[in-house]
């Protein structure tokens, strides 16, 4: 199965434009789903730009660049169209999409209410939902079962029904849910022999983020993992996935302080300059905030958060640089922040000489409007992984993401937005029977 995955990989897919409909299936219907969905159908409707989104907006270059071939990626890759897409939701708040946005508030009214038609249409199906994983938040629209098993079941025949109801020939589920407390893997997650075990035994081990990510593998819908959550990226499930030959990809969407970090640390590592220290917080004060307020969510963020910069860096390699740096991250709920996030970062570098600088970052930005057009590429790419028959982890989307997952957990994940961005276009390129770049010419 590897061997056929590596293979399909290499595809040149001119004349494979898709047909049909593409269920998107979320879970969680707060302010990343509705405001993707909104912007969705706002752009269908032609009042609005997907400002944003690589697969929408931006060109990629083919050949040398004396060649002057740069096409937009949706003009080169056969991609699904956006009016093709249909939306579906689970959120343990009844809600329909309507609603929930304008709860959000991240969005205007008038922007909300010139979809009003289509979101008040998205009634979310009932949650799987035990407050154990997640502590702050609650609601009654939930599976009533605490077999973990039947819970994946009952969501295993929401998906088929959706995809039956809606005329949809493809699906691909995103995960935009709240972020559960802090799991480590253990041994059952080893197999999936092991993993069905626990979610029969109703193991505290199997969270519900596993078990929508275990229903998709098992109907054979790509997944992608926007939280931090352990999900997908436990060994049973990247097996699974791997074995069934779906595409799965994560986690934690990339979208404010760390995406200025994939930015910022490449910078200093490339021109060699020393960093002593970085101090990161942040206030907010939607539903995320609300929930990393727990001190077990927010371990599981602190965690995605802090993976960056020693990938980067490197401070095996290079310690006289970066083996002492001090990191700290901090996220703090603010409730009249609402979604409009603010990340403050004092970073603490050293130049020529040992002679000390430092780097101020205030970044104001909106966590949702951010996450919005990652959801969409997502989809989109997911569906054209789908199609051309590559299974598993897909690496060249670690772009859109905090903690990547890589093929071979063994691996570092690469974490410079850069170098990310290289892998991802070169991967289009491939599929197309172009060579990658490499900047030589």
């Amino acid at each position: 199965m590897e061997q056929k995955n590596k293979d399909n990989q290499n595809v040149v897919m001119r004349g494979m434009k898709p047909k049909g409909k593409i269920g998107v299936l979320l879970v969680g219907q707060g302010a990343v789903s509705t405001t993707f969905i909104a912007g969705v159908e706002a752009v269908k409707k032609g009042i609005a730009k997907p400002i944003g989104s690589l697969t929408q907006m931006q060109t990629i270059r083919l050949g040398r660049k004396s060649d002057g071939r740069s096409p937009l990626i949706k003009d080169f890759i056969p991609l699904a169209d956006l009016n093709d897409l249909v939306f579906g939701s689970w959120d343990l708040i009844s809600d329909d999409a309507y609603t929930a946005a304008k709860k959000a508030a991240v969005l205007s009214d008038s922007h909300i209410d010139s979809v009003k038609t289509q979101l008040k249409s998205i009634k979310p199906m009932k949650a799987v939902f035990y407050q154990e994983y997640v502590k702050n938040i609650s609601g009654p629209n939930v599976k009533k079962t605490r077999n973990k098993m039947r819970a994946a079941e009952m969501l295993m025949e929401d998906i088929m029904r959706f995809k039956q109801r809606n005329g949809c020939d493809r699906l691909v589920m995103i995960n935009c849910a709240s972020t559960e407390i802090h799991m480590k893997e253990s041994v059952f997650h080893g197999t999936i022999h092991d993993f069905e075990d626990a979610m029969k035994g109703n193991r505290h081990e199997i969270s519900p983020a596993m078990i929508y990510a275990y229903a998709a593998i098992k109907c054979g819908v790509p997944y992608a993992n926007g939280s931090p959550s352990l999900a997908a990226d436990t060994s049973a499930l990247r097996t699974f996935a791997s074995n069934s030959n779906v595409p799965i990809v994560g986690k934690d969407f990339k979208t404010g302080q760390t995406l200025m970090k994939t930015v910022i640390a490449p910078m200093l590592k490339a021109r060699m300059l020393k960093c002593d220290g970085w101090f990161s917080t942040n206030i907010l004060g939607n539903r995320d905030g609300e929930v990393l307020a727990d001190p077990q969510s927010f371990k599981t963020k602190q965690v995605s958060k802090l993976s960056v910069l020693d990938t980067i860096l490197q401070p095996d390699m290079y310690p006289e640089l970066y083996k002492d740096l001090q990191h700290q991250v901090h996220i703090n709920y603010y409730k009249p922040r609402g979604d409009n996030k603010e990340g403050w970062d004092n970073i603490d570098i050293s130049g020529w000489m040992n002679y000390p600088m430092q780097i101020k970052v205030n970044f104001l930005c909106r966590d949702s409007i951010l996450a919005a057009p990652i959801v969409l590429d997502l989809v989109l790419f997911l569906d054209l992984a789908q199609r051309v028959g590559m299974g598993g982890v897909q690496e060249w989307l670690s772009f859109y993401f905090k903690s990547p997952m890589t093929p071979v957990p063994s691996v570092k994940p690469e974490h410079d937005l850069f170098i990310q961005h290289t892998m991802l276009k070169n991967r289009l390129r491939v599929m197309m029977g172009e060579k990658p770049v490499d900047h030589l010419d």
